[in-house]
């Protein structure tokens, strides 16, 4: 076991969350223990379970964590056009599904149903969807109400196919957030005034969404 530091309690449970984020992203919910959480943190198990009294609520508190991280590393630029805000939302979430794979299966999978960690995945789909309808060009409350049910349907279509995918990989990185592009932009064309892609899908040989390079949009890791 490492030395003992004495920490703040605020820093003390930054500390048990970084450990905890380490192991569930290595390792199968099932397989994570509490002792090697304690043994990693340099602290006794008497002290974790003060801060966090089971393995579900650390593994509740990691992932609102990452949710709370993956909701500041997505902007909507109004800026930038409706395909390049959602490749930067995708591409986002995916650099995080692949790194913390495990994590991401538990939440969906192992813990599917449990009302925390559903609420985070929630909350975090909802906050998706408002900032979306922000960057939208939305004449009129009925519109707004389209489009919100059809992000609502879009998000939850992302989530399972992502999940899906990191099972069994049956297509590319790029593939994957090609696909839910085009679901995205398809779900919308009908209900706005506007084409809100006239350029997608992107002809062969045209760039592809900006900040997008083909090393990183073709690998899945």
């Amino acid at each position: 076991m490492p030395p003992r530091r004495r920490l703040t309690p605020a820093d003390r449970r930054a500390q048990l969350l970084a450990v905890g984020a380490r192991l569930f992203s290595a390792a199968p919910y099932d397989d994570v223990l509490m002792e090697d959480v304690a043994r990693q943190a340099g602290v006794s198990r008497a002290l974790l379970y003060r801060h966090f009294p089971s393995k579900h609520a650390l593994f509740a508190a990691v992932y609102q964590e990452a949710a709370d991280r993956l909701l500041e590393a997505t902007t909507f630029d109004p800026g930038a056009t409706l395909v390049e805000q959602l490749a930067q939302g995708l591409d986002a979430h995916l650099d995080y599904f692949i790194a913390n794979r495990h994590a991401v299966l538990a939440a969906n999978r192992v813990l599917a149903g449990d009302p925390v960690v559903q609420t985070i995945m929630t909350d975090e789909l909802d906050a998706l969807r408002s900032r979306l309808l922000g960057v939208l060009p939305l004449a009129d409350t009925r519109t707004r109400a389209a489009v919100s049910g059809a992000l609502k349907a879009w998000l939850v279509f992302v989530q399972v196919l992502c999940v899906d995918w990191l099972t069994q990989e049956t297509c590319t990185r790029t593939e994957l957030r090609d696909t839910c592009i085009g679901a995205a932009v398809g779900a919308l064309r009908p209900l706005l005034p506007k084409d809100p892609a006239p350029d997608w899908p992107p002809r062969r040989g045209r760039p592809r969404a900006r900040g997008t390079s083909p090393q990183k949009a073709s690998g899945a890791g």
